[in-house]
């Protein structure tokens, strides 16, 4: 059986910041991280020839929970887009996509408004940052990245390996995302 396509991400803002505000998990943890991962990963297996880095990680500084190539072939660079992208999304508390889209992908408009000058260069308002919310807690809590395919793609598979896992841990006693 062959796996189905990456899907294709809503255009408009109020689509993409409700998709993104539907990921709601129970909790998370490493072993989540790692659940998350190992979903996106296996899935780029299956769909994706190129290679792309996967990273989860804690919104603090050093709490790297995830980090792995879905093939041979990645570079620095993808390391260095995963950086900018984790940094956009911890700034802004939304997507790299959903800043893209904000900004029609014009990264001197978004420098501009946002008055960033030479740091501008830290960011990236491209696909493939997604923040992690948790029930009951204010702002996120960690951010999942992906560099390597199309940004739109990058963006997607982090969004459905999320929706998959949420409604894997809503199956599961004692990871119930229902409110009790």
């Amino acid at each position: 059986m062959a796996s189905k396509p990456i899907g294709q991400p809503p255009s408009d803002l109020e689509g993409i910041a409700a998709q993104e505000n539907s990921l709601i998990f129970r909790s998370f943890t490493s072993d989540t991280a790692f659940a998350v991962g190992m979903h996106i990963r296996n899935r780029l297996l299956a769909i994706a020839s190129k290679p792309a880095v996967i990273n989860v990680s804690f919104t603090n500084p050093n709490q790297l929970l995830f980090h792995a190539c879905s093939r041979p072939g990645t570079g620095p660079d993808n390391d260095n887009w995963v950086a900018m992208k984790r940094k956009t999304v911890l700034r802004w508390g939304c997507s790299s996509y959903l800043m893209n889209k904000k900004f029609g992908g014009n990264e001197q408009l978004f420098a501009e408004t946002y008055a960033l000058g030479p740091q501008a260069e830290e960011y990236a308002i491209y696909g493939g940052g997604v923040p992690v919310r948790v029930e009951g807690v204010e702002g996120i809590v960690a951010v999942v990245v992906v560099s390597g395919l199309a940004h739109e793609d990058d963006h997607m598979v982090i969004i459905e390996a999320m929706e998959d896992c949420i409604r894997e841990m809503k199956k599961s006693e004692g990871f119930s995302t229902e409110s009790t």
